[in-house]
């Protein structure tokens, strides 16, 4: 396939229909990664219409369930016969460590075999008992149709997946557009969804960017679904474009995460190590462009000095650099406005008094001077009004904040537009599943940060969006509910003389 063929339509690759085409930079040093279509309305209508026609006339929404199921479980096998490929792919796009892209992988191929082991196992529908033996009335599930999906460029390998098996395992057909940043592991998907046998059209990829590719899609006549996962802004703008058409919507918008540290989960030496290790975990892999990154620790008052100080000393000491070379703990930001957006954050939190505790500033040397690297940064003395507290960096910055008491512990936590994760750590279990229990927020961990299951619903509340992702709700996007009601034994009802 040439460079800049990289949108499929109806089960060919092609340039885009302006010619126009976009350079994929390497994070790590800014130079020219892949040539990609740069695809525009023309293109997406198109992607659009072969959807359509996949879904109205093709096989694939009449295929029987065991074989759709079959195909998945064909890509989650090409996926890891692929997997170091795969994964040094994404670590060159999107800028994370080698071993990163390699987990990222394996969290792929476990979403595509989940959902195939979850719709061949499902019965044919739930009986409705209408308490007479002459109707057989049955509720059934049905492909939703055309899906547009939209998808962002912290994890595109990850993100395409927990949308595209779902999709594919309920029957619909699909057009996706990845970030015009990170692009390129889903363009390798794609084909590995034709080697697997897909049927021509049912997956379509239009490379571009988000105005006017993704704003079609949303507004489209002919799509029956957007499911966006990016940025609270372009997530409104979505559901807006969406609204006239009336299809269903699915957002997962980011959030500002909690991370909750309870004195007594530190009173022993172990207890104290594994919460700063894991407070670095929660806020630092991925350089913090994580949707889930805690990015928000809220420690114990009596704790706080301690503890801060830890942090700071084992932040100082992460090894930054080229996410493949050997030994690098932390790589680049995907881009130069992500560095440039990190860094007024930084800034304006110190204007607002925050004290910087560790990081604050580009690495020095030759190795990263034309990459867009930033050291992992402790903000101490922070508090709710300062904007790196309120929104999303997405950038290695950690915010700490403090408490006394467990009533204040979860008012802090809550205190966002956001909901879609956050932590508590405590030796005391019945603590930690109340602030648990009372936490707004779609995933809660507990002694734990970070870790999900292909088998568990994931989402939030507030403005992180509507709708849920993985597990049965997962697929149920992709649905829609059909109750089909016989009567066995029909007659005249007589409810007019005639």
């Amino acid at each position: 396939m040439a460079e800049q063929h990289t949108i499929h339509v109806g089960g060919e690759w092609r340039a885009a229909a302006s010619g126009a085409t976009r350079d994929i930079l390497d994070p790590a040093d800014a130079t020219t990664l892949a040539v990609v279509a740069e695809g525009g309305a023309e293109d997406t209508d198109a992607a659009v219409a072969a959807a359509r026609t996949a879904f109205d006339e093709g096989p694939w929404p009449r295929t029987p369930v065991a074989e759709r199921a079959a195909l998945l479980r064909r890509v989650a096998d090409l996926l890891q016969r692929d997997r170091e490929k795969l994964g040094l792919l994404e670590s060159r796009d999107a800028g994370k460590t080698l071993e990163e892209g390699r987990v990222d992988v394996d969290c792929v191929t476990d979403a595509f075999r989940y959902f195939a082991d979850l719709v061949v196992n499902e019965s044919g529908g739930r009986v409705v008992d209408a308490g007479s033996p002459d109707i057989h009335s049955v509720v059934v599930h049905e492909p939703v149709g055309v899906c547009a999906l939209i998808t962002p460029w912290n994890y595109p390998l990850l993100q395409a997946s927990w949308k595209i098996a779902p999709a594919l395992a309920a029957g619909n057909t699909l057009v996706i557009k990845p970030s015009e940043i990170t692009p390129l592991t889903t363009v390798a998907l794609i084909d590995l969804l034709v080697e697997a046998g897909l049927p021509a059209g049912v997956a379509n990829l239009v490379t571009g960017p988000g105005d006017p590719v993704g704003a079609r899609m949303a507004e489209h006549p002919d799509v029956d679904l957007v499911s966006f996962t990016g940025g609270l802004v372009s997530g409104t703008k979505v559901m807006r474009a969406a609204a006239d058409t009336v299809k269903k919507v699915a957002l997962e918008l980011g959030g500002k995460n909690p991370n909750v540290v309870f004195a007594d989960a530190c009173a022993t030496e172990e207890g104290f190590d594994t919460a700063v290790d894991q407070a670095l975990n929660a806020a630092f892999i991925h350089s913090g462009q994580v949707c889930s990154a805690g990015s928000r620790l809220i420690v114990e008052e009596s704790l706080r000095e301690r503890f801060v100080a830890e942090l700071a000393r084992r932040a100082e000491r992460i090894r930054i650099g080229r996410g493949t070379d050997q030994g690098v703990e932390c790589g680049p930001l995907v881009s130069a406005r992500q560095l440039a957006r990190t860094e007024e954050y930084v800034a304006s939190a110190l204007a607002e008094g925050a004290v910087l505790r560790a990081g604050g500033e580009r690495p020095e040397g030759p190795q990263y001077a034309n990459g867009y690297f930033y050291r992992p940064t402790v903000l101490d003395h922070c508090h709710r009004t300062m904007r790196v507290v309120r929104e999303e960096v997405f950038g290695p910055v950690l915010t700490v904040e403090t408490f006394r008491t467990e009533d204040e512990a979860v008012a802090l936590a809550n205190d966002t537009e956001y909901g879609l994760a956050g932590g508590v750590w405590s030796a005391d279990p019945g603590r930690a599943r109340r602030v648990a229990g009372r936490l707004r927020h779609g995933t809660v961990w507990i002694n734990d940060f970070h870790p999900y299951l292909p088998q568990a619903e994931w989402g939030g509340f507030g403005k992180s969006g509507i709708g849920r992702e993985l597990g049965p709700s997962g697929l149920a996007e992709y649905r829609e509910t059909k109750h089909v009601y016989q009567n066995l034994a029909p007659r005249a009802v007589r409810w007019f003389a005639g």
